[in-house]
């Protein structure tokens, strides 16, 4: 039997299992002045420079570029970031890292660090480690308002109560020592000598940062007591670092007085880093201190893939499996993370199945070995409430190839997109498939299916599309990849949609909204984030006369309290699904219409809002029906009642700074010159627009003057009878604005496609200058001189025709189409006016 056959299991395994990182740092905002460079390499100044020649380098950069689809060059790769933005590669990142739980700590000092909150968006659960040297620093710092007055006792009592007061929010302290005054801790130190310390130290220019031994003993020693008092872990930074660090001085033979001290002896201690190069050492005192853990964090990726196995190896010499434990180290960029867990699943896997090799395990054990160092050992330690799954074992017949420690209960995986007509659609595959084949190779559709209306499963004339036409590739974005949260052995993940060589089709909507934005980003270095209000009905079942009606949930009126508490646990169960899907809810309300309400969802960049409104879609839609109710985002359900928007928030930025806004050198009705040709051109096509955000005969229904849709072509500050309405939420000066919304916009239209039509038409008003007209600050209705909208689809589709743009930059092929389906539905709707009343079901 060859090998790859012989250890299948342990591989599947070690490739598969969701990670516990016990190791790990903040990440940094976009615009931070940390080099991505540094992301190789913890060199600075001129060495950093040669960074790009050494082995883990070449081999790093390769794996970005191949998790990226990029070609594998530092320029190419730093190209895609800026084009994706920060959220949608950290997303990726931590998906393809398989990481179910962050340890992080706060002793990064890296510009632009992010709040311990934005990394919940990547992660099911994130715990805090608070350094010790940072949190003293902090008090001296920032609590005292003369720095002289202190007193080693009063700075005593402000740490101690400090590290107190959050020792039950946090699970684990942090010592950086070894790169200050070495491990050789005194666990004796006087406190003479400790005041002989402070004081030095506070003689010193602010802000101080603390080099004194004495001091740091001290400090040291006086949390080591209060993580014996609150049973947390004390990590300790040993061996491998930058050049600040003291190699001779950080090996940790030097602990041995602290560990042999008898108040400590309960103390659990974790040396970080594999200690490495002292890794033989700290395997050595893992085996003979009952307290001490390794966590080889560091080495993956900074060494050669020799290097990594070698440590791997010295660490597993003597010290039980059962307190070595997995982490990244990952640190500022979210490629460190996704580096940290390839390689360690790949080194862990060479490691253990060489040791069932030797006979030193058996597969079966090498097997527990992969669920102890990657998860169990850290839950264990660090007492993490992270769910636990079971172990995969060879000898369990149904075993699949998406089993192990994760994904071992998931039966079913949706591949979800949603095409052109605004419909969910899905492929639903067993887990062993999807993960064995599918992931990478993707499923086949025919290409007729992208031109599928919403009355028939079948292209539309005009499309050009038929079943004997090319096959296109549904291949999921893994990013994307989200445990159902109705449904707890289903997975769902979006799809892209690819050519049969690879390319991206030109028939993908998140491709149409991915070409654009690269665009406004090459040509402008702008980027665009969105935030949409999705409006439904909530409809139950109802008999009369022998038939079946789906009639209003309620009868109740705008932000009724009664309306909100009769159909609370439907929407307390539906923000806590999104809430796990990390799409953050901003609020939520009862809406004018007999059984409407609202969701708002937070701005985020708009590729991501775009998926996002796809999977809140779905959360909301299948909560309800778990409760035997509908909802429906149809824009007009019954023509007697209010209609149901999906009104759009976007603004614009450039390194993290709103540029929508105006400012004391620019300001056109609060808005900066960027911001006023971007919104002169979506008030220049925004007649060609309404075909893909109200795509629908029926979105026209709902489009009228007096119902706050925004019927006319005409924008104004915060005026809701306009389409486009400008907004200064609270907070921003009254003078100016932050962003600007889009109220004709509705729930039959596909999200990516509706963006990727306003980004485009924002990308010509910025290259032709255009300029805005005076706003309208009455209800237009009443002014004769403001042109009506499109008020049906027909000429909404003959302006999409006419206009190149559109053409250009989304791709013929696509609008084309798109022309031809909305036609289709204009002709079949025309002719069975009573079928729009089905689409309740679809919407």
């Amino acid at each position: 039997m060859d090998m790859d056959a012989k250890y299948a299991d342990l591989r599947r395994a070690a490739e598969e299992t969701a990670v516990v990182d016990a190791h790990a740092h903040d990440l940094v905002a976009a615009g931070s002045t940390l080099p991505f460079i540094g992301c190789f390499s913890e060199a600075d100044g001129d060495a950093l420079a040669l960074a790009p020649h050494s082995l883990p380098f070449k081999r790093s950069l390769r794996d970005i570029a191949a998790l990226y689809d990029c070609d594998p060059s530092l320029e190419k790769v730093e190209e895609f970031r800026r084009a994706q933005g920060l959220s949608s590669i950290t997303s990726k990142c931590f998906q393809a890292a398989n990481i179910s739980a962050l340890v992080v700590d706060d002793v990064s000092t890296l510009d632009k660090t992010l709040e311990l909150e934005s990394h919940k968006a990547f992660a099911p659960k994130v715990y805090r480690v608070v350094g010790i040297e940072t949190l003293a620093e902090t008090i001296i710092n920032e609590e005292s308002v003369v720095g002289s007055s202190w007193t080693l006792d009063s700075f005593t009592e402000a740490f101690v109560a400090k590290l107190k007061s959050v020792a039950n929010k946090i699970v684990g302290l942090k010592s950086m020592a070894a790169h200050r005054s070495g491990l050789e801790i005194d666990p004796s130190v006087s406190k003479v000598d400790a005041e002989d310390g402070l004081r030095k130290e506070l003689a010193t220019r602010r802000p101080l940062r603390i080099t004194n031994k004495n001091l740091f003993d001290y400090i040291f020693i006086h949390s080591l007591e209060i993580a014996v008092e609150f049973h947390l872990p004390m990590q300790i930074h040993t061996g491998f670092g930058d050049r600040e660090l003291g190699l001779r001085h950080c090996t940790p033979f030097h602990l041995r007085a602290v560990l042999e001290d008898k108040r400590f002896v309960k103390c659990q201690i974790v040396l970080l880093n594999a200690s490495y190069p002292f890794s033989r050492e700290g395997s050595y005192l893992a085996s003979v201190y009952s307290q001490v853990y390794l966590d080889f964090g560091f080495a993956f990726p900074k060494l050669s893939v020799q290097g990594i196995t070698s440590s791997l190896k010295e660490l597993l010499e003597r010290a039980p499996i059962k307190k070595v434990m997995f982490s990244t180290d990952g640190y500022a960029f979210p490629e460190t993370y996704y580096l940290g867990a390839k390689w360690a699943r790949d080194v862990v896997y060479r490691v253990l199945s060489a040791a069932c090799e030797d006979g030193d395990l058996t597969i079966q054990e090498a097997i527990e070995a992969v669920e102890d160092i990657f998860r169990r050992n850290a839950l264990h330690l660090y007492k993490l409430n992270v769910f636990h799954e079971k172990t995969t074992s060879i000898d369990d017949n149904t075993i699949s190839s998406s089993s192990c420690l994760g994904k071992d209960d998931v039966i079913l995986v949706r591949m979800v997109w949603n095409d052109a007509s605004g419909q969910h659609r899905c492929r639903a595959l067993p887990a062993e498939r999807f993960y064995g084949i599918a992931r990478n190779k993707g499923v086949g559709l025919g290409i007729a299916a992208v031109g599928f209306t919403s009355f028939r499963d079948a292209p539309a004339v005009g499309t050009n599309l038929t079943c004997a036409g090319e096959e296109i590739r549904l291949v999921a974005d893994m990013s994307t990849l989200l445990r159902i949260p109705w449904s707890r052995n289903e997975e769902m993940v979006m799809v892209d949609m690819l050519t049969g060589s690879g390319e991206a089709s030109e028939y993908c909507p998140r491709n149409a909204l991915r070409k654009v934005t690269k665009v406004l980003l090459d040509e402008f270095n702008v980027t665009v984030k969105a935030g949409f209000e999705n409006e439904f009905y909530l409809l139950r079942k109802s008999f009369s006369e022998g038939h079946e009606h789906w009639v209003p949930y309620d009868n109740s009126s705008y932000c009724s309290t009664s309306a909100f508490d009769g159909a609370s646990f439907m929407l307390k169960e539906a923000h806590s699904c999104l809430k796990a899907a990390g799409i953050v809810v901003e609020q939520m309300h009862a809406e004018g219409g007999n059984g409407q309400f609202e969701i708002a969802l937070k701005y985020v960049l708009c590729t991501l809002a775009a998926d996002n409104q796809i999977y809140a879609r779905e959360i909301i839609k299948s909560i309800a029906r778990k409760h035997g109710v509908i909802a429906t985002f149809l824009p007009k359900p019954d023509l007697n009642e209010l209609g149901s928007g999906c009104h759009v928030h976007l603004s614009l930025w450039k390194n993290d700074q709103n540029v929508f806004m105006g400012s004391n050198k620019y300001n056109y009705h609060g808005m900066s010159n960027t911001g006023e040709r971007f919104l002169a051109g979506v008030y220049h096509h925004l007649p060609s627009i309404l075909a893909f955000t109200a795509p629908h005969p029926h979105s026209y229904d709902r489009i009228q003057p007096n119902t706050f849709t925004g019927a006319y072509l005409c924008w104004g500050k915060e005026n809701r009878e306009a389409p486009l309405r400008t907004s200064c939420p609270p907070g921003v000066p009254p003078d100016f604005v932050s962003n600007f919304e889009i109220r004709s916009f509705d729930g039959c239209a596909n999200p990516h496609l509706g963006l990727a039509a306003i980004v485009n038409a924002g990308i010509d008003g910025l290259r032709r200058g255009l300029k805005l007209p005076p706003p309208t600050e009455l209800n237009p209705a009443d002014c004769a001189s403001h042109e009506r909208l499109p008020h049906d689809l027909l000429g909404s589709v003959e302006a999409l025709a006419a206009d190149k743009i559109f053409h250009e930059l989304m791709g013929d092929k696509l609008v084309t189409s798109v022309i031809a389906m909305r036609k289709a539905e204009i002709e079949h709707y025309a002719k069975n006016p009573g079928a729009v009343h089905h689409l309740i079901h679809r919407y």
